[in-house]
């Protein structure tokens, strides 16, 4: 009885547990760092999505790399009856596991492909919850910040095409030189690439425009209604 108590208490072990919850809090916060700017944007796997990569992918680390010490001995070979550890097996599905995750925010939106980026930032979050499993917080956190940066950079630059939001503008108005070249204006300002147009004349003496944008940046209601108040020709706008 007292063999069975011993042994409880060793696998209960406080210092090994505070290591391993380290391993995995840490995890935890490094995905909701890379999570919290995936929000900003509005984007369909977020801070909770990552948190729980990051945090499951952590853990699988800490099995795969203790979850099996009691079939090897001190020197690491494998105790007679088993079939010995290869630390790297469990660990190495999250590799190939997370690709069914990000492949279910990748979508195509007419000519375009839509979330993958966000399918990339899923990949990396699961390494960097390996990495902190593994017991390798510097590199963990350094990979978070490098992540962040590359997306806040890469974001506020527009390098690249996978930076621009791809959307739909419906607007009727009575057609005037002015509100023409007032339209242009804004399309100059806010970095709106028209990829499609469709114009449906209307029986009131009105143009209904719908127009496929690629944005560099999403347009706010704010400034919809300002745009539509200095413009009375606009009769409707749906961004």
């Amino acid at each position: 009885m007292n063999e069975f108590i011993q042994a409880v208490s060793a696998a209960f072990n406080a210092q090994d547990l505070l290591g391993y919850f380290l391993r995995i809090a840490v995890a935890t916060f490094c995905g909701v760092v890379i999570g919290w700017e995936r929000t900003k944007r509005s984007k369909e796997a977020g801070i909770r999505t990552h948190c729980i990569i990051a945090c499951a992918s952590a853990l699988i680390m800490v099995i795969s790399k203790y979850g099996f010490a009691d079939m090897v001995d001190a020197a690491g070979n494998a105790l007679a009856g088993t079939r010995g550890v290869d630390p790297s097996r469990i660990a190495a599905q999250v590799v190939s596991g997370i690709s069914f995750l990000g492949a279910g925010v990748i979508f195509k939106n007419g000519n375009t492909v839509k979330g993958l980026t966000t399918a990339a930032g899923i990949w990396a979050t699961a390494g960097v919850g390996l990495a902190c499993g593994a017991g390798m917080y510097r590199v963990a956190l350094i990979v978070t910040a490098l992540i962040l940066v590359v997306q806040l950079l890469m974001h506020k630059f527009s390098v690249g095409n996978d930076a621009y939001s791809n959307g739909e503008i419906r607007i009727t108005l009575v057609d005037t030189p002015e509100i023409r070249a007032a339209l242009k204006q804004k399309q100059k300002e806010l970095g709106i690439e028209i990829t499609n147009t469709r114009i449906t004349a209307g029986s009131d003496d009105t143009l209904t425009f719908v127009l496929q944008v690629r944005l560099k940046r999403p347009i706010s209601f704010k400034e919809v209604m300002q745009f539509m108040e200095q413009h009375p020709e606009i009769k409707s706008l749906s961004v």
